[in-house]
């Protein structure tokens, strides 16, 4: 029996149903359902003992990359906004794993929930070897004039702040061989003119991801970036129009959006001692839309 699979025909092509959904959106109501590895990923001890924080790791790539640590054999702490369905599913995905999951609601973009997230990850797990920001803002506008101050000050404090102040707060607790793993995005190369305020965050954080190895290395962490293309997770039909997320992905090389399971072994590969030589590096998984 071939192994082989035709990366085409892996997953269900646009048109989607993509009901609309309000900001953030959830998994329950993705139409189609979303995959995170429930039943596809297979752990090899690449990270037995670690433990990661991840925010935004109740859905979507969060939750991919939560599954797949865990049965690589990570503890796993899991920041989220106020998604506690979502979140409670995760956290069962890892308990199944064998693995400790431990749930932090609240919103990072105040300074003060970060501090707490920080300092409640590194209490219960004992320490926090990796670090995954993964937590995102996003709202499509047609017009320059139709995004305001807040919604603007909203995208940086989300994407760019907390993850400089994550950084800064867990950075001097990670021992010498630990990861810090920040998801851009092709916007960061490649942006949208209706996500521009989106779009300008992830270029930033690929700036200061390749800034921060420089001075990350010198205590043996690494820091690298994940820059995905199209994936399918509640932020797009709960942000998107309802015709640009019917066809979500259907303009790459595949013909359709990548799932989250297929993005999670980027994160598991930059976190594992295989990525030894890896730091300040940007890994693309873009559909074939262009090279990063």
């Amino acid at each position: 029996m071939s192994l082989l699979v035709d990366p085409r025909s892996l997953y269900r092509k646009p048109p989607y149903a993509a009901p609309v959904q309000e900001p953030p959106g959830t998994e329950e109501e993705m139409d189609p359902a979303a995959d995170h590895g429930e039943d596809s990923y297979v752990g090899n001890k690449l990270l037995e003992g670690r433990r990661a924080l991840i925010t935004g790791g109740d859905s979507g790539i969060g939750r991919a990359i939560a599954i797949a640590f865990a049965r690589e054999g990570a503890d796993v702490a899991i920041s989220y906004l106020s998604e506690h369905d979502d979140a409670e599913v995760t956290e069962q995905w890892v308990m199944e794993a064998g693995r400790k999951a431990l749930l932090l609601p609240g919103d990072l973009s105040s300074k003060q929930t970060c501090k707490q997230v920080a300092e409640a990850a590194v209490a219960q797990l004992g320490g926090v070897d990796i670090l995954v920001n993964n937590a995102a803002f996003q709202r499509a506008r047609k017009k320059l004039d139709d995004t305001d101050d807040d919604e603007l000050v909203k995208t940086y404090e989300v994407n760019f702040f907390a993850m400089f102040r994550l950084c800064q707060l867990l950075l001097p607790q990670i021992p010498a061989g630990g990861s810090i793993i920040n998801t851009a995005s092709i916007q960061s190369f490649d942006p949208s003119p209706e996500l521009l305020a989106y779009a300008s965050s992830k270029s930033a954080i690929v700036s200061f991801s390749r800034s921060l190895a420089n001075i990350a290395i010198e205590q043996g962490v690494r820091v690298n970036c994940v820059a995905p293309g199209p994936v399918w997770t509640p932020l797009i039909p709960s942000t998107l129009s309802k015709e640009k997320a019917k066809m979500f992905g259907a303009h790459t090389a595949f013909g359709r959006a990548a799932q989250p399971a297929e993005l999670a072994p980027l994160f598991v590969f930059l976190a594992s001692a295989q990525a030894s030589y890896v730091t300040g590096e940007v890994y693309g998984a873009t559909g074939g839309q262009m090279p990063l």
